[in-house]
C-alpha cells in the first residue's frame, strides 16, 4: 500500500468521523424551561425533559398525547364496530343509517276530548316533532365532524 493511498484513506477515516459528530450534534435541539432543558430528537420526534440531578444530568421521555390520542381512537373504532355487529344480529337499524321519523303529518284530533286539550296535544306534538328534528339535525353535524 503507498503513502498516498495510506494518507488518502486516513484522511476519509478523519472526515467520516467529524461529519458523524457533526450530525449527532446537530440531532438534538434544546430550549430552556423552568425545569431544565427539553430536548428535541431532531431524527425521531421525541421530547425529553433533561434537568439536573446531584450526579450530572439525566433525560426523561416526555409522554407523547398523540399517540395516546391515537391509541384511544382506535380503542373506540374497535368498540364502535363490535357494537355495530351486535345491532346487525339484534337485526337493529345502525345509528345515522335510518332516516328521521317523518313529521309531516299533524296528529288528528282524538274524539271526545274537549277542544282546548285537542289543541295543547296538537301544540305538544308540534314541539315535540321540533325537538326531534333538532335531535336529528344535531347527530348529523356530530357524525359529519367525526
Amino acid at each position: 500500500m503507498g503513502p498516498a493511498l495510506l494518507i488518502a484513506a486516513c484522511v476519509n477515516a478523519c472526515w467520516v468521523q467529524h461529519a458523524t459528530a457533526q450530525l449527532e450534534e446537530e440531532r438534538y435541539s434544546f430550549s430552556r424551561v423552568d425545569e431544565g432543558y427539553l430536548r428535541l430528537d431532531g431524527r425521531t420526534g421525541q421530547v425529553s425533559l433533561c434537568t439536573r440531578k446531584t450526579v450530572g444530568w439525566a433525560c426523561q421521555l416526555v409522554p407523547d398525547e398523540r399517540a395516546a390520542l391515537e391509541a384511544e381512537i382506535a380503542r373506540l373504532q374497535g368498540e364502535n364496530a363490535v357494537l355495530k355487529k351486535e345491532l346487525l344480529a339484534h337485526d337493529l337499524p345502525l345509528p345515522g343509517a335510518a332516516s328521521p321519523p317523518s313529521s309531516t303529518k299533524p296528529e288528528e284530533p282524538r274524539p271526545g276530548l274537549p277542544e282546548q286539550i285537542n289543541k295543547l296535544i296538537s301544540m305538544m306534538d308540534n314541539v315535540w316533532r321540533l325537538l326531534v328534528d333538532m335531535v336529528w339535525s344535531l347527530q348529523r353535524e356530530i357524525l359529519k365532524r367525526t
